[in-house]
């Protein structure tokens, strides 16, 4: 059975994100679920009965310059701004404002995917996200995850790893 006929991708959306996952013959996993706004990744991991650790966030940045940036990170963890702004070697980062991160990936905030992005841009990833065997990871739209190898992620983003997770 080809990846296309998967059943798992039956009535999955397409989306830049697909697209992008597809044409560099990435194998994912398709998982909607029921949107809440401000539910975050506690409700994507209660609705797919996952880890929320395996959860991953797409966070969209910006430098000192307004230079935008992504940062993938643990579902149950944050960014420390400072840490993330000291290994990146940038004076100050900062979470972009809702539209523009929009402008910037093409996205909604809540279905900010890493793949597809509007703009290329540099991303960051937070490394103990490379030892997990799964990731759910938003595929460009709210209440839509895609299952995917961190190995893939590395091989078709290239981010760089970085440790600035802090507890929530």
């Amino acid at each position: 059975m080809s990846r296309h006929d998967d059943p798992t991708h039956g009535n999955a959306p397409e989306t830049p994100a697909t697209r992008f996952l597809k044409s560099q013959h990435v194998p994912y996993s398709a998982h909607l679920y029921a949107y809440e706004e401000h539910g975050g990744t506690k409700v994507s991991a209660r609705e797919l009965n996952v880890d929320e650790h395996a959860v991953v966030k797409t966070l969209v940045f910006e430098d000192e310059n307004k230079k935008p940036l992504i940062v993938l990170m643990h579902g149950d963890r944050k960014v420390s701004a400072k840490e993330l702004a000291r290994q990146i070697g940038a004076k100050h980062v900062e979470p972009c404002k809702p539209e523009v991160a929009n402008r910037h990936t093409g996205y909604l905030v809540g279905g900010t995917s890493p793949f597809g992005t509007k703009k290329a841009m540099p991303i960051y990833i937070e490394k103990s996200i490379l030892g997990l065997a799964l990731i759910y990871i938003n595929g460009g739209r709210r209440g839509f995850l895609v299952g995917v190898h961190p190995h893939d992620v590395l091989r078709v983003l290239t981010p760089k790893p970085v440790s600035a997770a802090l507890e929530k």
